[in-house]
């Protein structure tokens, strides 16, 4: 029975609606949905008949195009699919496709031993195997790598017919990277799988260079009215020659890469070349020397990554580097990896005597980019710099709200929630450098005040602004109890660069000056070196000092503070943070 294509689209526009269960469907909704469908797609305005969509109704319902659609009416009033996961795009294949399928597969093989054709074989054996499998009943005898979660498949026919017919399109399109998707106008070019992801490859404007877009981060696809850009730049046989994946530099030529294979792994990579320009140079007694010529980009790294302790790169150097320094990351993510064991010693340590240091917080990556992130926000000289260089930052995740994600690492999460509590949030954030030589230091003092957003009168708190304008109080002991002290180390800390020194077990209560004066004088203190990348753990009452720096080195620490307690009515914590 032939369907025109007007029928096509009402039995699609109807198989859509009925599939979605989050509404209810009428006859005049889904009369009202095709008049839409064939608007959009026909340009035909004078809609669809309510004979035309019962008949299609009862169409979809038969054998007749071998739909057999399980369609209910619910209330005797609403259209719906009596099972949820049916779709007329589901239907198995008839005898007859499979006849035509069958005959496709034998003019493919006869392909097959063509040079020109030699990306057939993959596709005849999948044919063959979906024809058998359909045949048989039977389960598949060959299994091809897919993806089924793959976002932006939905997109290839779309984008496929634009470059068919060089017609420009408007993207909606978010990268990885990007907080929020923008819209331009595109101009593409062809298409390109690699590792069983899409890319689309064009223009933006005639001046701008060439584009790859992943299709799993593009939004929505529309046609552009303005005129297409002929592709006059791009060789499509030769684009991707001299790269591994899909990201080329247009400007940069191939480099001489020289690979060593330890011998388990040679043979996987002489009998699939990591690309076609792949040579042997050399066999060793415990491996091969093979020799790519390429670009340097992401998925060169990433191929040579994926073989571990494997491969090792013997040229050029600076991919030597690369390669190494991602290696030494990577290495390090297990190494500085909180332990359970560990967490619990610092806690006892803590609870018993006010202080204790956890080295290996943070991989040195993780400090390299801390240390990126405030330099980069402090590069003007007057708004956080004090006589002595750069000295301190207050309210530092509202100054630098994007240094949160790495600062909030997993361990740093695990050691709040694990070992403080899940009730725990930071109450206090504070970045201090304490520059080589500086000729300042911090007499001996506990943590008393916290910093509050009002002032304002409270059973058991006294108020004040204090010198830096900061509203602070001195809250009931229960409130200094439960805090929590966290200083993150981002260099190496001893006494020549003003190390904390403490007093242990002085943080069961709060000292009088007299107190503090002959503790001082009585009692040994104990200098706190921490590691970089390291964190020192300090109940606030704990009696503390710095002294000053006497060498060539920085001390720069992100000095936090966390509670578990809220404050009462008319008073709330400065920079609260949960996470």
């Amino acid at each position: 029975m032939p369907v025109n294509r007007n029928a096509l689209i009402r039995f699609r526009t109807i198989d859509n609606c009925l599939r979605n269960r989050y509404r209810t469907w009428t006859l005049e909704d889904l009369i009202e949905a095709c008049s839409e469908a064939l608007y959009e797609y026909e340009g035909i305005d004078k809609g669809v008949s309510r004979r035309s969509v019962q008949m299609d109704l009862q169409l979809m319902r038969s054998d007749k195009l071998g739909y057999n659609a399980p369609i209910v009416v619910v209330d005797k009033k609403y259209y719906t699919y009596e099972d949820p996961e049916y779709s007329i795009t589901n239907i198995p294949l008839t005898d007859q496709d499979l006849g035509k399928l069958t005959e496709v597969v034998e003019i493919l093989r006869q392909f097959k031993g063509f040079t020109h054709f030699n990306e057939l074989n993959g596709m005849v054996q999948k044919l063959e195997d979906r024809i058998h499998t359909a045949k048989t009943k039977q389960a598949p005898i060959i299994d091809l790598e897919k993806n089924e979660h793959l976002k932006g498949l939905e997109h290839i026919d779309v984008l496929y017919q634009a470059i068919l017919r060089k017609k420009a399109i408007t993207l909606s399109y978010q990268s990885f990277r990007a907080r929020e998707a923008s819209s331009f106008n595109f101009h593409p070019y062809f298409l390109k799988e690699f590792r069983n992801r899409w890319f689309l490859i064009g223009i933006k404007k005639a001046s701008q260079p060439v584009l790859t877009l992943a299709l799993d981060r593009i939004i929505t696809v529309e046609e552009a009215m303005v005129p297409y850009l002929d592709n006059s730049s791009i060789n499509v046989e030769s684009f991707f020659k001299d790269v591994i994946g899909v990201t080329v530099n247009v400007n940069e030529p191939p480099q001489t890469v020289e690979l060593y294979v330890n011998a388990d792994n040679a043979p996987y990579v002489l009998t699939k070349p990591l690309h076609h320009s792949q040579k042997m140079l050399e066999r060793t007694g415990n491996g091969v020397i093979i020799q790519l010529e390429v670009q340097m980009n992401f998925e060169l790294e990433r191929e040579i990554l994926g073989f571990g302790d494997c491969i090792k790169v013997l040229k050029p150097e600076r991919l030597k580097r690369r390669i190494q320094e991602k290696m030494k990351n990577a290495a390090e993510l297990y190494e500085k990896e909180l332990r359970l064991i560990e967490l619990e010693s610092s806690k006892k340590k803590l609870l018993r005597t006010g202080t204790a240091i956890l080295d290996g917080m943070y991989t040195q990556k993780e400090v390299g980019k801390m240390l990126s992130i405030i330099n980069r926000a402090t590069e003007d000289p007057n708004r956080f710099h004090g006589t002595d260089g750069l000295f301190s930052i207050r309210n530092l995740l509202q100054e630098i709200p994007n240094l949160k994600s790495v600062l909030f690492n997993q361990n740093l999460k695990s050691l709040v929630k694990e070992g403080f509590g899940e009730d725990y949030f930071l109450t206090k954030a504070i970045y201090f450098d304490k520059p080589p030589k500086s000729n300042w230091y911090v007499t001996w003092h506990q943590d008393v005040p916290i910093n509050v957003k009002e002032k304002v009168d409270s059973d058991g708190f006294r108020g004040w602004t204090n010198k830096a304008g900061l509203i602070s109080v001195i809250p009931p002991l229960d409130y200094l109890h439960k805090a929590i002290t966290v200083r993150v180390h981002l260099d190496d800390t001893d006494e020549k660069n003003g190390a904390l020194r403490v007093i242990p077990k002085t943080h069961f209560s709060a000292l009088s000056h007299e107190e503090i004066s002959n503790l001082r004088e009585t009692t040994e203190s104990k200098c706190c070196k921490v590691l970089k990348g390291g964190v020192h753990l300090m109940k606030p009452l704990t009696l503390h000092s710095s002294s000053k720096t006497v060498n060539e080195k920085h001390r720069r620490v992100i000095h936090l503070e966390f509670n578990c307690l809220d404050l009462p009515e008319g008073l709330e914590w400065l920079e609260r943070e949960d996470f």
